[in-house]
């Protein structure tokens, strides 16, 4: 296939169609147009929309073993080679506002040299970034360079939040240190969205990794190195996740110290109030039977003497108390 024509390629509810330039910009696909494929088209789709979902399944220019994969079959990150080309499924933090950034997206992208075809559900900021450096002139002029700069982008996007999460965990710690322990769910909120982005970050290093070391035409050596650059700067967000998983560790550790803590302050304090107020309670009960004979019972001060007696008895034990250094 060396020539497309521009109706081919028509998806009339397409988020992107069009062709790169070779100079960092890109040209629009109109229906007369007749494509030759020294540089490759790029379409971007939302599988759920009936006339890209309908194209997907129907076109002759995407292979059948990828349909239902670029349909949103596949999850994981993954990559596999097709002839020569690749069938790739990764994962971006979710920077849409209705949602929480570790409720990853996923874009899937089938890619060639001729052709460029990534499909989404949930909208994918980095395609937004490609697509305005191609806008501006300044994109990418191949298929090699549109996949690199694509995953640098998503790269960009999940160190950025390993580092917010991280500053979360400092500002914890700190708090920690002035006895402050975080609301009920933060902590456990904090190392799911860790254990999340490690469950997935890892696959998507390895895609990067076999990316940069298969040799295809439409990837030259410069291409393979910074591809290669991306899964070692990723390798290295995901050091950084064992780090902070093993931080929260301890932190969990140190609340639930904490909070024991202060459970036992209340508990001693307790103990000591009811040994201080024991003597009074005994004599209190003592003399408030119903029988003669009790001391004072004729007197009229005999109430008065009563209660001096216990505030002095209160006192002398809780001095008693503070010579023994429990008080």
């Amino acid at each position: 296939m060396k020539v497309i024509e521009g109706k081919a390629l028509q998806v009339s509810d397409a988020i992107i169609a069009c062709q790169l330039d070779g100079q960092g910009g890109l040209i629009p696909i109109e229906d007369k147009d007749v494509i030759h494929c020294e540089r490759p088209c790029w379409l971007h789709l939302n599988y759920t929309h009936k006339q890209s979902a309908e194209w997907l399944s129907s076109t002759p220019l995407i292979p059948d073993s990828v349909r239902d994969a670029l349909a949103g079959d596949s999850l994981r990150p993954r990559v596999s080679r097709l002839g020569d080309g690749f069938m790739i499924t990764l994962r971006s933090v979710n920077l849409n506002s209705d949602s929480r950034p570790d409720q990853l997206v996923a874009i899937r992208v089938f890619i060639n040299d001729k052709l460029i075809v990534s499909t989404r559900r949930r909208k994918v900021y980095a395609v937004d970034e490609v697509l305005s450096e191609l806008q501006n002139g300044n994109g990418p002029v191949d298929g090699g360079s549109w996949l690199v700069e694509l995953c640098d982008v998503l790269t960009d996007h999940a160190s950025e939040f390993i580092e917010d999460l991280q500053d979360k965990i400092i500002e914890l710690e700190d708090a920690l240190m002035d006895q402050s322990v975080p609301a009920r769910g933060e902590l456990a909120l904090l190392r799911k969205q860790l254990i999340v982005m490690r469950r997935y970050m890892a696959p998507q290093r390895d895609v990067y990794a076999r990316l940069a070391s298969e040799k295809l035409g439409w990837m030259d050596d410069s291409e393979r190195r910074r591809m290669q650059e991306i899964a070692d700067r990723l390798g290295r967000g995901l050091d950084d996740l064992d780090a902070s998983v093993a931080r929260t560790a301890v932190l969990a550790d140190e609340i639930a110290s904490v909070m024991a803590e202060a459970m036992n302050r209340r508990t001693y304090t307790m103990s000591l109030l009811a040994m201080i107020f024991l003597p009074t309670t005994f004599l209190t009960g003592l003399f408030g039977v119903n029988l003669g004979g009790i001391p004072g019972g004729g007197s009229r001060y005999g109430f008065a003497i009563f209660c001096l007696m216990l505030v002095l008895l209160v006192g002398g034990v809780a001095l008693w108390l503070h010579k023994r250094k429990w008080l």
